[in-house]
């Protein structure tokens, strides 16, 4: 890797729009040794407004002109994923680390390019899944790894959501449901999330059995995915993502079960951990989280960047949640 010789990362922003509102771009101006100087949007008027609220001192209507900028030493790229591999060729080639949203692209191959761009060109980079950083995240790796519930059997997940009150105007008004824009549907966008962190906690999936259906035929792609699964590890998995059911079934909650006990929480909709064993153990775990919820993942990149620590989310892990949502939603993609 090319040796980062700055004192501080100084942040551009390609793709400037709602996430960097409260999530991210607004902790690149808090954290220690980082600053946020330039931000990009093509709507020159929107990048300019961003700049202004946010004070941030320069604002792009081109891509190629943010890069360019020699006070921006690390781009974060905070587009739709159609955008993230050839902003990542671009970032890469002007020899500046990358950090990019999730999912980190639409498809595993997208992903595996990406690698071996910034590894050609000697630059890092670091995928926007940051609840491998949260506090209720951490807890949950904590007492897994303490062995309080025994020996992991399986995990299992259920997510049930209602349609989102946009999805009937279709993909040419909602890019998350357009796959040549986000890779597929809902499931990308948010069960990518549970999945980066199934990773995280218990290794890579080694194998994949699945099936995915567009139930409600508003848009193309899968709004329900069922799934069984096994880790490297031996532990097996399962999961119900559904994004057009009932508001009573509306679920979220990811149960860990051992020998000796259990672990359940939820991926978003909470910050709880619930902790229950054959020992009595009966306990609730609650938690706050920062105000820009990116806070503690960019923290970990500016210290690896500046030699001083690393991050726990990067190309080569990232590309294996591709790899999983592709293996789950394939009967999907051969209809």
């Amino acid at each position: 890797m090319i040796k980062f010789t700055d004192k501080e990362v100084r942040w551009g922003v390609l793709g400037v729009g709602a996430v960097c509102e409260r999530k991210s771009a607004p902790a690149m101006q808090k954290v220690d040794n980082s600053r946020l100087v330039a931000v990009m949007r093509r709507n020159g008027e929107l990048a300019r407004d961003y700049a202004q609220r946010h004070g941030v001192g320069k604002w792009y209507d081109d891509a190629d002109a943010l890069i360019a900028d020699p006070e921006v030493n690390a781009i974060y790229i905070a587009t739709p994923p159609n955008a993230h591999l050839e902003l990542t060729r671009k970032a890469a080639a002007a020899g500046k680390p990358v950090y990019v949203e999730k999912p980190m692209a639409r498809t595993h191959a997208e992903c595996l390019e990406m690698i071996r761009i910034c590894e050609a060109a000697g630059v890092p980079l670091f995928v926007a899944y940051y609840r491998r950083t949260l506090p209720n995240f951490l807890k949950i790796k904590s007492l897994l790894e303490s062995g309080v519930i025994g020996d992991l059997r399986y995990v299992q997940v259920l997510m049930n959501q209602p349609a989102h009150p946009d999805v009937k105007t279709g993909p040419d008004e909602n890019w998350r449901i357009n796959p040549d824009i986000s890779g597929g549907g809902y499931f990308y966008d948010l069960g990518s999330h549970q999945l980066d962190f199934l990773d995280y906690l218990l290794g890579p999936v080694k194998s994949v059995r699945a099936l995915a259906k567009n139930q409600a035929g508003w848009y193309g792609v899968e709004d329900i995915v069922s799934a069984g699964f096994e880790f490297e590890s031996g532990v097996m998995g399962s999961g119900v993502w559904c994004f057009t059911t009932s508001e009573v079934a509306k679920t979220d909650m990811t149960t860990l079960v051992g020998s000796k006990g259990q672990i359940s929480y939820p991926s978003f909709w909470d910050t709880y951990v619930d902790l229950e064993t054959d020992a009595g153990v009966n306990e609730r775990f609650t938690f706050e989280m920062p105000e820009h919820i990116q806070t503690f993942l960019i923290t970990s990149i500016v210290q690896e960047l500046l030699g001083e620590g690393s991050c726990p989310s990067t190309g080569h892990s990232a590309a294996r949640t591709n790899w999983v949502m592709e293996e789950m939603t394939a009967s999907m993609r051969k209809i």
